[in-house]
Parts: structure tokens; C-alpha cells; sequence
């Protein structure tokens, strides 16, 4: 595993944005895990987190883009911070974009906050977790309204592995299915069971056996093909 995905998997659990226990899912699921982007709230962490980020598109991705596209209202803060963080990185000015809620027609007009969309452009969307794949169907149009773009793919932080909305199929598989461009997580959350299971995080076994059959159990029940 490459020692950002690593990296990335601590700074989940040292800012509390994963939590283990017992959940229920805005689905009705109980699950054993819960994933809260909101909790990313202080300069130092959005820093990181558009590092881990930007390192998660360059490599699913590359550098054939021009626009990071983050839906409102989540995907704002994260198109910008790996925005930044991405010229940092890698010396290549991304523009962000993001839509509103309601079209504005004064001013800075339009549907889309940031950098406009034009003819030619390649986007990436970026999410923070997708369960559903529900927020593409209202972004997705959004996006492909504004001229001859290409979506090159979308990136999350993390991808559940569970059965979305439309079948047997993670909502990631979904996407791409139902959209025709790529898709791509910082981590799975395979790779974040294999890392943390019985492995001291921040001073505490945070995947114990205990924990770890209830999300074989969840699995087993919720698991994506």
C-alpha cells in the first residue's frame, strides 16, 4: 500500500472523520463504520486533506485535467483545498468549480460557482463518499450542460465496497456503469481494515477481533460484488 493511502487512513481516525461503533445509515443500514467529512474543519486538516487528495487524482488520473468540479455543498471546500494543493504538488494550475443550489442572476451569474466550464475542458468531480451515487444525478447534467467537456472520472475519499442503490454493484461500479467515466477512492475500505486490524493508530487498536467480525458480518450482508 503506498504511504499516502497509509497516511491518509491515520489522519481518518486522528480527526475523527471514521468512526467504528454502531451506526444507522441515512439507508436504514446499522453499520459498524461511519464516515463524516464535516468533522475536516481547521486550516492544518484542510491542507492535508487537499494533499491526499491531489496524490489520489494524479495517480488514478494523471495530469490531463483542467477543472476540479466539486457539487455543492461538500465538494466545494474540497475542490478548492486540492486545487491548491495540487499546484503545489505538482506545479499545475487546476481551476474549481462547483454549482449552486439556485441559479444567481446578477452578478456572477449562472449556475456554477468558481471557474466557468467551457468547450475543451476536462473536469474531475470530487466527492467525499459516495453510498448512493444519488448527487451525480443531479451534478453529472449539471456539468455536461456547459459545452464539449470530457469527465475524465470522479474521486472520493472513501470507497464503503457496499451494495448501492441499483443492485449488487458498489455505488463507485454504479457510476461508472450508468455515466461512462472512470472512478476512484484515496483508499477502500478493504485496504483500511487490512491496514488498522490489530495494528496500534494513535495509541489504540482500533480494529479489534471483535470489531472486525462485526464488519465481516456487515459484509457479508451489505458487500459489493
Amino acid at each position: 500500500m503506498e504511504q499516502y493511502k497509509k497516511e491518509f487512513i491515520e489522519f481518518m481516525v486522528e480527526s475523527d472523520v471514521l468512526k467504528f461503533g454502531e451506526f444507522t445509515l441515512k439507508s436504514g443500514r446499522k453499520s459498524p463504520f461511519f464516515m463524516n467529512a464535516g468533522a475536516y474543519v481547521t486550516g492544518t486538516q484542510l491542507m492535508k486533506l487537499g494533499e491526499y487528495y491531489a496524490q489520489a487524482i494524479h495517480q488514478a488520473y494523471g495530469d490531463a485535467f483542467d477543472v476540479l468540479f466539486g457539487p455543492a455543498y461538500k465538494g466545494i471546500p474540497l475542490s478548492v483545498a486540492t486545487a491548491i494543493a495540487y499546484a503545489k504538488l505538482y506545479g499545475k494550475e487546476i481551476r474549481y468549480s462547483s454549482n449552486r443550489k439556485e441559479v444567481k442572476d446578477h452578478g456572477d451569474t449562472g449556475i456554477l460557482l468558481g471557474s466557468k466550464i467551457k468547450d475543451g475542458d476536462r473536469v474531475v468531480m470530487i466527492e467525499d463518499v459516495t453510498t448512493s451515487g444519488a448527487s451525480m444525478e443531479e451534478t453529472v447534467p449539471i456539468v455536461r450542460a456547459q459545452g464539449d467537456i470530457k469527465i475524465v472520472g470522479l474521486i472520493i475519499s472513501l470507497n464503503r465496497m457496499e451494495k448501492g442503490s441499483q443492485g449488487e454493484n458498489s455505488a463507485l461500479d454504479q457510476i461508472q456503469e450508468n455515466y461512462g467515466f472512470a472512478t476512484s477512492a484515496i483508499v477502500t475500505m478493504e485496504e483500511v481494515i487490512t491496514y488498522l486490524y490489530n495494528r496500534p493508530c494513535h495509541g489504540k487498536i482500533v480494529i479489534d477481533d471483535t470489531l472486525k467480525a462485526a464488519i465481516d458480518a456487515y459484509y457479508e450482508q451489505y458487500g459489493a460484488k
